[in-house]
């Protein structure tokens, strides 16, 4: 099964995408099942993950009314408010639908970067782990040191989203390295092989992005490593197939079972599609 997990679907008119640029000729604008069919047929994709791309929870039921409509979206990744304690009721009346997987705080959103390691919001750490739903990490390499902390301290099913944003245009490779190695080390998260080429230069190549990808594959190994489009997010810089084709080509010197882990298994695994 061949799985892209991590796209979105979107309509701005709902009023809670605060981070859309407004006007934005790619972004907004109304993104829905039927615009990405195409590309997931053309290209052999089974299934997919649907992520949040609001900070509210309205914005997860929208995602899981889509689910409900669409067979191929395996599930949704929502977002519940971690500041406020109350919403471990909600938290857990999301888990019994059956195509909710977990959720992930806008962390790169924050101003405070010690935001994750306030006590009043380690609630939401603890029962996201006590119902065994998934983490989606979102952040940037400065978040880093605080998301080993966290993981380390909280048995969460996580995943590391867009391999926490390296600045490929600004070849700051050194200390994303570092920080990725030691969350493969000491944690049992995973990590989407998603995001890069919006961290890349306008005039990307796939040579840019290869020392990046190498070191996913030496620290976390395919096992630990799911593909994902970030559409329509990535078409800032690729259209879905353009970016497909990169990541096959930098997959390309690994074994078909790895490949196979990349492009499905691992996503299938994890999110228990």
């Amino acid at each position: 099964m061949r799985v892209d997990a991590h796209h979105h679907l979107w309509q701005p008119l709902r009023g809670d995408h605060d981070w859309m640029p407004e006007g934005h000729p790619i972004l907004d604008r109304p993104y829905a099942p039927a615009d990405l069919a195409p590309h997931l047929a053309t290209r052999a994709i089974d299934r997919t993950v649907l992520v949040q791309a609001a900070a509210t929870t309205h914005e997860t039921e929208y995602m899981l009314g889509l689910a409900d409509a669409t067979d191929w979206i395996g599930g949704v990744v929502g977002w519940i408010d971690f500041e406020d304690a109350d919403q471990r009721a909600t938290l857990a009346r999301l888990a019994r639908h059956p195509k909710f997987l977990g959720v992930r705080p806008m962390i790169q959103d924050i101003p405070d970067d010690d935001w994750m390691l306030r006590a009043d919001i380690a609630w939401g750490f603890e029962a996201v782990a006590a119902l065994d739903l998934t983490f989606d990490a979102l952040g940037f390499p400065r978040h880093l040191a605080n998301f080993h902390t966290i993981l380390t301290r909280h048995p969460m099913r996580c995943v590391i989203d867009h391999a926490m944003k390296p600045d490929i245009a600004g070849s700051a490779f050194d200390d994303w390295a570092a920080g990725m190695a030691r969350l493969a080390r000491d944690t049992t998260a995973c990590v989407k092989l998603s995001g890069l080429v919006t961290e890349a230069a306008e005039d990307w190549n796939v040579e840019d992005l290869r020392p990046y990808a190498h070191h996913l594959f030496e620290t976390f190994g395919p096992d630990r490593i799911m593909w994902g489009s970030d559409w329509p997010v990535c078409r800032l810089r690729a259209e879905y197939g353009v970016w497909l084709e990169a990541a096959e080509a930098l997959t390309a010197d690994l074994s078909p079972a790895e490949r196979a882990a990349i492009f499905g298994g691992t996503a299938a695994r994890f999110y228990r599609l």
